[in-house]
């Protein structure tokens, strides 16, 4: 394998992988899971293709590409309406055979009336309140208040196992979890008021279990102290912003202050990305009905910022709300960057304020590759004159690719949580963070890296805790904007082989 072709094969190989689990999660959907998987795959095609073109030597202009990505959203738009059919079709055929099923059923007589089943679960679970009597003070009546939510049309429950302040409660699931939730919230804060909370989750064994904790459990909101380590972040946030910038100019501001206003500009641009990103994040979560904490910047002197890091302060209802408030965030703030940097290199010409090193581009393959259709044979120079706005794009998008890194509560991370799991989110963390141990072993001159594995691991590391409704997964159409997105940050993080950039005409 030459070191030219090490890139490329690099992120086909990660796309294939990616592309290779989204099949195998969806197969055994049959028709609108694979339907659902071709949504990923046309998601991905073009840039696979666009960067397969160029690492084969086939330059494609800019309209080529925006034909390409055209005919892509037109191809997913028309098999997401025959994903809906088909889920129609499928949906209607659940119905039918619940209803032959119920009809059928003989083991639950029609005779059995509402205290029967509650004479017969606390029968059978009342060995598990005994238990939970004798390690957390619940009140016996508020036990067999809560036992008597529960029936053979949502949930039967069998065993009452004490857990941390509260209770799980071991059964079968007789309805569509998204369904059974909510009528058991409701009919627990009949009973219960606001003082318990009920989560349906999956037990080490895969099977649905209830989990009811008092609210006291629920996150709390910002305290003093930590609104005030918030501001003081986003003006040391401000202040980076500014050295950025100079850095950019090609001074330090701290030894040439009066010259602030000449970084004026850039600073804004950065803040732009910055804020709209936060500003999606809050809107939809406002849209859910979930409240937010202040951002917490991460100030960086090399890229400005780092992001910033929001909590949760209500209960997630479930994983996709999860998704799309973590989703919403990189791509606003992915969408804005990108037009900036596409408009900054069309808007590029002999003269413009930044002369960089054509090498500067081998840095992204995404960057590298959008930079070679638009400035062509410019990149063959050995200092390449670049607009301002091409660099504030380029940063913005290298900021977002770094909060899709699927670990722990950055973006990513959650996004990989409501998609696949726990588990697998889990997983992936690990996985994040002893690739990017090793890239700043590997890599030592880039500190960049090495601060975000700091971050990650003193900051960030740990999972959000469960949705209230934790079964119920995200649509396909979510999951595949999960993968596209995922895709993306790879291919932005990862550079170019000097080889393969050679023979793209990216640095002579």
């Amino acid at each position: 394998m030459t070191s030219e072709n090490t890139a490329t094969i690099i992120i086909f190989l990660i796309a294939s992988g990616i592309l290779g689990l989204g099949f195998y999660r969806a197969k055994p959907y049959g028709k609108v899971g694979i339907l659902a998987w071709l949504q990923s795959l046309i998601l991905m095609l073009p840039w696979l293709f666009l960067f397969g073109s160029f690492a084969l030597g086939i330059y494609l202009n800019l309209v080529s590409v925006v034909f390409l990505l055209v005919g892509s959203s037109g191809l997913y738009i028309f098999i997401g309406n025959r994903l809906r059919a088909a889920g129609q079709d499928v949906a209607l055929r659940e119905k039918i055979a619940e209803r032959l099923k119920a009809n059928q059923e003989v083991s639950t007589p029609e005779n059995i009336s509402p205290e029967d089943i509650t004479s017969t679960q606390g029968a059978a679970s009342a060995e598990g309140i005994q238990e939970v009597k004798a390690v957390l003070p619940i009140p016996d009546a508020d036990l067999k208040s809560i036992q008597g939510i529960f029936g053979i049309d949502t949930f039967f429950a069998t065993e009452t196992i004490a857990y941390q302040e509260g209770a799980i409660f071991k059964g079968n699931l007789r309805g569509e979890p998204a369904a059974t939730h909510e009528r058991l919230s409701a009919s627990l804060q009949e009973r219960m008021g606001d003082r318990y909370r009920l989560f349906l989750v999956e037990s080490p064994e895969g099977k649905p279990v209830v989990v009811v904790l008092p609210s006291t459990n629920d996150p709390q909101p910002s305290t003093i102290p930590q609104k005030i380590l918030a501001v003081v972040l986003f003006l040391a946030t401000i202040a980076s912003s500014l050295e950025t910038a100079g850095l950019f100019l090609g001074f330090d501001l701290s030894s040439n202050v009066e010259r602030i206003k000449e970084t004026l500009p850039i600073t804004i641009g950065i803040w732009v990305v910055l804020a709209s990103h936060e500003i999606a994040h809050r809107v939809i979560a406002k849209r859910h009905n979930i409240r937010l904490s202040l951002p917490f910047f991460l100030p960086s002197w090399q890229i400005a910022s780092f992001g910033a890091i929001t909590r949760f302060e209500s209960l997630i209802p479930n994983r996709s709300v999860l998704f799309d408030i973590a989703c919403s965030g990189p791509a606003i703030g992915g969408i804005i960057s990108f037009l900036m940097l596409i408009i900054g290199l069309l808007l590029s010409h002999p003269g413009s304020l930044f002369q960089l090193p054509a090498q500067f581009f081998q840095g992204s393959i995404l960057v590298g590759t959008l930079a070679k259709v638009i400035l062509g044979s410019a990149l063959q120079n050995t200092i390449v004159d670049i607009h301002p706005l091409a660099i504030i794009g380029w940063l913005g998008l290298v900021v977002t690719a770094l909060n899709l890194m699927p670990a722990g509560q950055l973006d990513g991370g959650r996004i990989v949580q409501a998609i696949y799991g726990r588990k697998t989110a889990q997983r992936a963390t690990i996985a994040t963070l002893i690739i990017l141990g090793i890239v700043s072993i590997v890599n030592p001159g880039n500190p960049i890296i090495f601060y975000w594995v700091i971050a990650i691991l003193f900051l960030q590391r740990g999972l959000e805790r469960p949705s209230l409704n934790e079964i119920t997964e995200p649509d396909d159409a979510r999951a595949a904007l999960g993968l596209l997105a995922l895709f993306l940050m790879i291919a932005t993080l990862i550079p170019l082989a000097p080889g393969l950039a050679g023979r793209l005409g990216i640095g002579g």
